[in-house]
């Protein structure tokens, strides 16, 4: 059974912190599905992705080629036998979902109250469904483990 891990973004935006994870995750040899809710902020990333430091292979959901994308930014659950789905902008992941997986990764920004509020509702979703989970904050540029259940 996979695990959630919470990353509570208090000093780092999402494109300056999405690309180390996904590095993570590739080095681990999983593919990544990126689960947003809005096609406009998937595509900043995208373009983000492609612009940013170091070449990170990915693409948007939708292609012809889905099943082979290492990394897919998808509007909901996609099509490349993800290993590890990363949600972001309160993108939402079952609980359910966990179990086949080797992890989830719920990324939220700490500077707006309604992204922590829907954190909070998938951090007590989860810890209730039996899902093990880890709650990450930053502090002075490292990331430090806050808290754990399961």
């Amino acid at each position: 059974m996979g695990a959630a891990f919470f990353y509570h973004l208090t000093e780092r935006p999402l494109e300056a912190t999405l690309p180390v994870l996904l590095g993570k995750a590739l080095e681990a040899g999983w593919r990544v599905e990126v689960r947003g809710t809005d096609d406009a902020a998937l595509d900043r990333l995208d373009r983000q992705l492609w612009l940013g430091e170091g070449f990170l292979p990915h693409g948007r959901a939708g292609g012809p080629r889905d099943a082979e994308q290492p990394v897919l930014l998808t509007n909901g659950p996609g099509g490349n036998d993800a290993a590890c789905v990363m949600s972001v902008d309160g993108a939402e992941v079952a609980p359910k979902e966990v179990a086949g997986l080797e992890r989830v990764c719920i990324l939220f920004n700490g500077a707006d109250a309604g992204a922590v509020e829907v954190a909070r509702n998938q951090w007590r979703a989860m810890t209730e469904a039996g899902v093990s989970a880890q709650y990450w904050a930053e502090d002075g540029g490292r990331w430090v483990k806050k808290s754990e259940s399961g």
